[in-house]
């Protein structure tokens, strides 16, 4: 008896042709891209609406009315079960169910379905084209929201975000998340990339999010942009001893570069600003005792770490902090970007919470208005004291997010408002928060820079909060704040909010100087070669230090602002520039005798609030000179490291941000927030990314 069923149980396996694989794709794919067309990627009105309704007038009905509202209700592993019931029931009424109605597109074929063929003739054609399929690992892709039959395995990603590349074309060995931009299942692509020319499939990334919004995510088809500056190059001691900059205390390059990386990808070079990722950290510098001198200057000489042959100044100056009593009242002027794009997660909710922890650290006696801008700006909240909270509170949640970003009206209203406040006592500052997006009104840089120019001089200072990601325009944020005597910052968390919002609160809202610019002379007799590490944007002529008409970086208080330079000492091998066989002698000559062991000079100038005579502050830089811990050194020589690196430096040689790490873990001492363990925590992350 066991023989015979041994035979018929052969019989039976040998007549049962094995199921194609890719057969069996096709048919989950299928079920998965008809559930995501009618239900979970259903946008809700048209692109340009920012909020979703819960009724369409258009919305289908009929057999799968009800499986958003299952599914929502499911488990994660119940979810992977219905979607394979799914499948099942799908092949099962494919004969005699309109397929048009679940699937407009044939997801095998880059034929467009015809609402006049039979449903019958679809569904076999669509198998079909997979059963004649030759397996193969390339990947097609088209402009269609198809896939090419030649390739099925190169299936639509759900979720992801990916745009469909222009033409179709075939990639020899890539992965279906690569084809498709390398996003796969919300997981943001490892590109780094700041401007896609795709409009559609912005447009429809955004609806998507906004109908979404508790989905964060970056979109392939990004608009965002970064200032492009040259990297510092090398420079000859003997022909150009002198270095002049501006001070800044921006730290939006760091923020963002933090939130590129933990989305899995490196940040754009464009958007690293070495100087901005030393300033995002607080180093031990001596305090100040008094405003009548607003700065202590702090300069040690150390190894450099990347290369034996050179050595790194670094200079660290620190504010003054006046007692909260000797503050002058806060004038704050909210503006708010409420356009369509600020409808995410990470946009309008996070800057209404970071307004909230803001508001927690004002006094009574502080003042708010609120201005928003979405296609035509208004004012939400006249000037209120801080002492009215729940009115400002409810001010700040019944803001929504919809239309097009007037940027230009909101800053006109804004600093109309701000200079109405500013009549009373204290200063006046508007904040900005927006994600960049200018697209109605002055949507220009330079015409954007043009307009602050003219209005800080009614000494109101404009600062500026980035949100979000996708379109985030940062050349318009360096731009506005630059030239706002205020302070650009990057906020893509919540604790980010608190470091920036309330643990560094009296530097963020009370100036203590203005015009800050550093000036470094180098003394030919002991340093061959320098460069400065970052700055790019903020480099000026050298005829500008001492011009008090040429607008620098200005200092609140208790801030840090760190500046490093590479120098090579005279006799170094690591001399890159050769000397000259007929090279000018009297140069080095020249040094008075008793600075001959001076590395540099340091000039500092800067003005105090309300005045227009700026003042001069000096400090020779003998080559042992070490006014800085050996721990707070280090830290700040393996972030300058990490932003060459990232840049593509040529500079830092085989040094790599393995040994970052190394020379930051040994310099953890000084992190009482956890920065700097934050820091470490990335560098290894972006070592991942980076193979």
């Amino acid at each position: 008896m066991t023989d015979e069923l041994d035979k018929l149980k052969l019989s039976l396996k040998s007549a049962t042709p094995q199921p194609s694989e890719a057969a069996k794709k096709a048919a989950l794919m299928l079920a998965q891209e008809s559930f995501e067309k009618n239900n979970q990627n259903n946008f809700q009105g048209s692109v340009d609406e920012a909020r979703p309704m819960n009724n369409r007038p258009d919305k289908k009905v009929g057999l799968f009315k009800g499986f958003s509202k299952m599914f929502s209700q499911l488990t994660s592993k119940q979810a992977y079960l219905g979607t394979a019931s799914f499948a099942a029931i799908i092949l099962a009424v494919g004969v005699t169910q309109n397929l048009d109605q679940i699937y407009p597109q044939n997801p095998f074929t880059k034929k467009t379905v015809n609402n006049s063929e039979k449903p019958a003739t679809k569904a076999k054609e669509a198998f079909a084209s997979v059963d004649e399929a030759t397996p193969s690992n390339d990947v097609v892709v088209s402009n269609d929201a198809a896939v090419s039959s030649a390739a099925p395995t190169a299936l639509p990603v759900p979720n992801s975000g990916a745009i469909v590349l222009k033409e179709s074309r075939r990639v020899p060995g890539a992965s279906v998340s690569e084809a498709l931009g390398g996003v796969s299942a919300g997981v943001a692509s490892s590109r780094p990339s700041t401007k896609f020319a795709s409009k559609k499939s912005t447009r429809t990334w955004r609806a998507y999010t906004r109908s979404r919004p508790e989905q964060i995510s970056i979109p392939e088809a990004s608009t965002e942009a970064f200032p492009e500056a040259e990297a510092n190059g090398l420079k000859l001691t003997a022909d150009n001893p002198v270095s002049t900059f501006s001070v800044d205390v921006d730290t939006a390059s760091y923020s963002f570069l933090r939130s590129a990386i933990n989305f899995g990808q490196l940040p754009p070079k464009d958007a690293v600003r070495t100087e901005e990722l030393i300033n995002y950290f607080s180093y031990d510098y001596k305090n100040p005792t008094s405003n009548d001198g607003p700065f202590s200057t702090n300069v040690s000489v150390m190894q450099t770490p990347w290369n034996t042959g050179t050595k790194l100044m670094q200079v660290g100056i620190k504010g003054y902090t006046p007692p909260l009593s000797e503050q002058p009242p806060h004038n704050l002027v909210f503006l708010i970007d409420t356009s369509g794009s600020m409808n995410q997660a990470n946009k309008l909710p996070l800057l209404k919470q970071s307004f909230r922890l803001l508001l927690s650290t004002l006094r009574p006696e502080d003042k708010v208005a609120i201005v928003t801008y979405a296609g035509s700006a208004g004012m939400a909240l006249a000037p209120t004291s801080v002492s009215d909270a729940d009115k400002i509170m409810a001010s700040l949640d019944n803001l929504r997010a919809g239309g097009s970003t007037a940027g230009q009206a909101g800053l006109q209203q804004a600093y109309a408002i701000a200079e109405k406040m500013s009549g009373d006592e204290g200063e006046a500052r508007v904040l900005l928060a927006t994600d960049g997006d200018f697209n109605v009104g002055l949507s220009d840089p330079k015409a954007l820079t043009d307009f602050i120019k003219k209005k800080r001089e009614s000494g109101t200072s404009l600062s500026v909060l980035g949100f979000g990601r996708g379109n985030y325009q940062d050349a318009t944020m360096q731009a506005l704040a630059q030239n706002g005597n205020g302070f650009a910052a990057y906020i893509d968390t919540l604790s980010e909010a608190r470091k920036v919002l309330v643990d560094q609160v009296a530097g963020s809202l009370t100036t203590i100087a203005n015009d800050v610019k550093i000036q470094v002379e180098f003394n030919p007799a002991t340093v061959a070669e320098y460069r400065l590490i970052g700055y790019e944007t903020r480099k000026l002529k050298r005829e500008d230090f001492n011009n008090d008409k040429v607008d620098a970086g200005d200092i609140g208080a208790g801030h840090t602002v760190t500046a490093i330079y590479e120098v090579t000492p005279v006799g170094s091998d690591a001399r890159k520039i050769d000397e000259l066989r007929y090279g000018d002698a009297s140069k080095a000559e020249s040094v008075s005798v008793g600075q001959n062991d001076e590395l540099a000079f340091i000039k500092l100038r800067y003005k105090l609030p309300g005045e227009n005579k700026s003042k001069l502050i000096t400090t020779p830089v003998q080559a042992d000179r070490a006014d800085i811990a050996e721990t707070e050194a280090n830290f700040a020589a393996a972030v300058a490291g990490v932003g060459q690196i990232l840049k593509g430096s040529n500079f830092t040689g085989a040094w790599s941000l393995k040994d970052a790490e190394a020379l930051a873990a040994s310099a953890r001492s000084n992190d009482p927030y956890g920065y700097r363990a934050e820091f470490l925590s990335l560098l290894r992350l972006a070592q991942i990314i980076k193979k």
